[in-house]
C-alpha cells in the first residue's frame, strides 16, 4: 500500500479505495468535469487517491457534477450519458461493493442485467427456452428508466436493504450530483440516476427489483420473464393473459413514476410454422432483446432433420452497430499497414463481435462480414494500386488460400 491506515468517522479503509482504482482504471478512459485523466493518476496516485479516501473516510466527499455526453442509438435518437469523473468513479465502485454483497441474495435469478456470474447471453439461452414453450410475449420498454428514477422512493429502498450511512449517505449524494452541459451550465437534478455511473446499474437493479422482480413473483407466479436492467420480456400462454398482464404493469410503474413506452411496448406472438396462425395479422411475430432478433426460422436437429423454431440471431440493428463502427474505422484507408498488422488491429473487435452476435446462428453474420471482405478488399486495392475492384478480390482469394486464418471471420468461414 501506499498510505498508512488512520481511523476515520466512515467504515471505509485505504484497501478499498486502492482496490477499486485498480479496478477503474482497466475500464473506460473518458474523463469528467475536472478533466483528471487516469494516466494522470497512475504517475502519482498518492496526490489523488489519498485525498479521495480522507473525503471518503470523513463523510465529506461530495461527487462533482456529471458530465453530460450524447451517445447515439439505434433507432437514430441519442441517449444522454452522465460522466463521473475518475475519482468520482473509484468513489462509486468503493460503495458499489459494499452495496451489492448486501443487495445481490435479494435479486430474482430471472435478473440478468451488471450482475456477477450473470450475462446477456445466459438472458438470451433463457429467453429462447421460454419462447419455444410459451406462445406469447410482452415485450416490454420502460420510458426513460434512467432518467425517471424517483429519489425519494430509491432512497427508501436503500433503507429496507441496510442502515449502513455511509452507503445512504453517499447514495443520496449521487443520486442528486448536478450535470454540467457541454457549455457549462450546471443542471441541478430532481430525478433520475444518470446512465455512464458505476454504481447506476446497481441502483437501477434494486429499484426494479422492488418495482416488478418481487411484484410480479409474488402476485403472479405462473409468468415467467427475462430483465435485464430496464429491458423485460414476459412468457405468457394466451392474448388475454397477455393484455392482462400488461395493464396490471402499467399501473404498477405508474405507482412508483415510471411507465411504458407506447410504441416500443407490444405483445407478440412467437408463431411457427408447424402451427397454424391463429392470431390476427396485425400482431406482430418477431422481436429484438439485446441486440439480437427472435423470430421464426429454420433449424436443423443434430441428425440433420431441419424444423421451425423460434430463435434469436443478430438484430437488424446490431448489424447497424457493426458496420457504423467499421465506417468509423474506415481500414480501407490504412494503407500504410501491411496485411498481418491490419488483421492484428482488427482481430479483437471483429472477435468481439462474433463472441457476442455469433452465439446464436453465427450464420446470419454473413452480410455484415461480407461487407468487411469488401472494406479489405478495396484495402487491397488502395495499397497495392490494383486497377479494378475484381482483380483486388482475385488477389484476396489468393490471401485466404494462403492465410485462411489471418483474420478471425475467416475461421468460421466467412470468406470471398
Amino acid at each position: 500500500m501506499i498510505f498508512k491506515e488512520k481511523t476515520k468517522t466512515q467504515p471505509i479503509s485505504k484497501e478499498q479505495v486502492w482496490v477499486s482504482w485498480k479496478r477503474i482504471k482497466q475500464g473506460g478512459k473518458a474523463m469528467g468535469v475536472d478533466q483528471i485523466s487516469i494516466a494522470m493518476i497512475e504517475s502519482n496516485p498518492r496526490k489523488y487517491l489519498y485525498p479521495l479516501w480522507n473525503r471518503l473516510s470523513s463523510g465529506s466527499y461530495f461527487p462533482p457534477a456529471v458530465r453530460e455526453c450524447e451517445i447515439p442509438k439505434g433507432d437514430g435518437k441519442t441517449r444522454k450519458l452522465g460522466i463521473p469523473t475518475v475519482l468520482d468513479r473509484v468513489a462509486q465502485d468503493v460503495i458499489k461493493q459494499e452495496l451489492e454483497k448486501i443487495a445481490e441474495p435479494q435479486f430474482h435469478q430471472s435478473s440478468f442485467g451488471y450482475r456477477p456470474n450473470k450475462s446477456a447471453h445466459q438472458a438470451l439461452e433463457q429467453c429462447a427456452n421460454y419462447c419455444w414453450k410459451r406462445w406469447y410475449v410482452v415485450d416490454v420498454d420502460i420510458k426513460g428508466f434512467f432518467d425517471n428514477i424517483d429519489h425519494e422512493l430509491m432512497l427508501q429502498m436503500l433503507r429496507g436493504l441496510t442502515d449502513a450511512r455511509h452507503i445512504l449517505l453517499y447514495c443520496e449524494r449521487w443520486l442528486k450530483a448536478p450535470m454540467q452541459t457541454p457549455d457549462g451550465l450546471i443542471i441541478q437534478r430532481t430525478k433520475g440516476s444518470p446512465q455512464g455511473g458505476v454504481i447506476s446499474p446497481l441502483l437501477a437493479n434494486i429499484y426494479l427489483n422492488v418495482v416488478f422482480d418481487r411484484w410480479i413473483s409474488e402476485t403472479q407466479p405462473l409468468i415467467v420473464f427475462e430483465r435485464y436492467a430496464d429491458d423485460i420480456v414476459m412468457h405468457t400462454r394466451s392474448i388475454e393473459q397477455s393484455e392482462f398482464i400488461l395493464d396490471k404493469l402499467k399501473i404498477r410503474l405508474k405507482q412508483y413514476k415510471l411507465e411504458v413506452s407506447e410504441s416500443k411496448t407490444k405483445i407478440v406472438y412467437c408463431y411457427r410454422t408447424v402451427r397454424q396462425f391463429k392470431e390476427k395479422k396485425n400482431i406482430p411475430v418477431s422481436f429484438d432483446f439485446l441486440g439480437y432478433t427472435f423470430k421464426p426460422r429454420l433449424c436443423q436437429k443434430t441428425d440433420g432433420e431441419k424444423f421451425w423454431g423460434y430463435r434469436p440471431a443478430i438484430s437488424r440493428k446490431g448489424q447497424t452497430k457493426i458496420l457504423k463502427e467499421c465506417r468509423r474505422l474506415a481500414f480501407q484507408n490504412w494503407t500504410s499497414f501491411d496485411i498481418n498488422k491490419l488483421s492484428q488491429i482488427l482481430r479483437p473487435k471483429i472477435r468481439g463481435w462474433i463472441n457476442y452476435y455469433g452465439k446464436f446462428r453465427i450464420s446470419e453474420m454473413q452480410f455484415v462480414f461480407m461487407k468487411i471482405n469488401r472494406r479489405i478488399a478495396v484495402w487491397l486495392k488502395r495499397r497495392y494500386k490494383i486497377n479494378t475492384i475484381g482483380q483486388s478480390y482475385s488477389r484476396l482469394k489468393r490471401i485466404i488460400r494462403t492465410f485462411p486464418t489471418i483474420f478471425e471471420h475467416w475461421k468460421f468461414g466467412f470468406v470471398v
